[in-house]
């Protein structure tokens, strides 16, 4: 008989969502055990237990899992369902065959490198906050980016809707930028605090024009080109598990192009 285990860890090993998404949607009494409103902290037994999500029925997806890397064009929504009706990226990994979910979100106006998997495990450590995954951004803004709007931007705001300060961003000025064309930026982050470099070039009174991620950890949107994606490999998939899992902010990139100190 299957041991027993957290309701949370079940939706994660099902690859439908982190356990922190679980821990909300089984706050919000959207979860069911044997017909029963469930609560956090309840466990269950695989393939005994009845686990019922909004009207669906979950059954943990053991076996080989498949992470994607995705180049997000403008316009798609980053989200396991939309109730809007708009595009969606699960839309583009149509052909994988299998439900696949973002880890993380990038904004709708966002482009760029975001993963989608059926492995919970992983997409609950690449989000949760104690591990230290880099994400590398390019952001275009209009304009010139002065000393002031660069000390804003590496200092520890205090972001609308937020109750503590972001960690420290690390902050790269590529293009000063003149009359006629923008400035470009590239930005390092630790966190995935909602819409937080668009709230923090707000902070330093810039205007973004463009923002796209262009990597996360080991892993480049190079060579995938826009609203397409590759399948990660088996080396390349244990070197960000064992990343996430080491918690080390300074690490080198496989490929040897980048050094991130947090």
């Amino acid at each position: 008989m299957a041991e027993k285990i957290r309701l949370q860890k079940y939706f994660s090993d099902a690859g439908i969502m982190s356990r922190r998404a679980a821990e909300r949607e089984i706050e919000a009494g959207n979860v069911k055990v044997n017909g029963v409103p469930a609560h956090i902290g309840d466990s269950v037994t695989p393939g005994t237990d009845k686990v019922v999500w909004n009207g669906r029925g979950i059954t943990p997806a053991y076996g080989l899992k498949t992470v994607v890397a995705l180049n997000k064009p403008r316009g798609y929504v980053c989200t396991a369902s939309d109730e809007k009706g708009r595009k969606n990226v699960t839309e583009l990994v149509a052909a994988e065959g299998k439900r696949l979910y973002p880890i993380g979100r990038l904004d709708m106006a966002s482009e760029g490198l975001i993963l989608l998997t059926d492995d919970g495990e992983l997409a609950n450590l690449l989000t949760h906050p104690k591990h230290c995954v880099p994400k590398v951004y390019r952001v275009s803004v209009k304009g010139t980016v002065d000393e002031k709007a660069l000390s804003v931007l590496r200092s520890p705001l205090l972001l609308e809707g937020e109750e503590r300060p972001i960690e420290p961003v690390s902050v790269t000025l590529l293009e000063e930028g003149g009359e006629h064309r923008g400035a470009k930026l590239e930005m390092v982050l630790y966190e995935g605090r909602n819409r937080q470099i668009r709230k923090m070039c707000e902070a330093a009174r810039l205007e973004v024009a463009r923002l796209r991620r262009i990597r996360i950890g080991n892993i480049s949107v190079n060579g995938i080109a826009p609203g397409t994606y590759r399948k990660l490999g088996e080396e390349e998939i244990a070197i960000l598990r064992k990343w996430a899992k080491s918690g080390i902010p300074g690490t080198e990139f496989s490929d040897g192009t980048y050094i991130i100190e947090k």
